[in-house]
């Protein structure tokens, strides 16, 4: 087999998942698309919103991100 540069594709079949939040969180998510749409100038539906958020707020969690490598190099 040929040496490529390119590494092979993750996958990236969607995982669906359902939640449910409580009343003040889903007031706060709805404020959060109304300040995003006037920041931007572009409605996004908060159910495009929350994964951005989910994948910005486990990016920027440091130690989550040390944890998550040490587990990747035990296994």
């Amino acid at each position: 087999m040929s040496e490529l540069k390119l590494p092979r594709i993750p996958d990236r079949t969607p995982v669906k998942l359902t939640i449910s939040v409580m009343p003040d969180l889903h007031s706060a998510l709805v404020d959060y698309a109304l300040l995003y749409s006037q920041t931007y100038g572009r409605e996004e539906p908060i159910t495009d919103l929350v994964p951005a958020m989910l994948a910005a707020f486990l990016e920027s969690d440091r130690g989550f991100m040390k944890g998550r490598e040490k587990i990747r190099s035990e296994g």
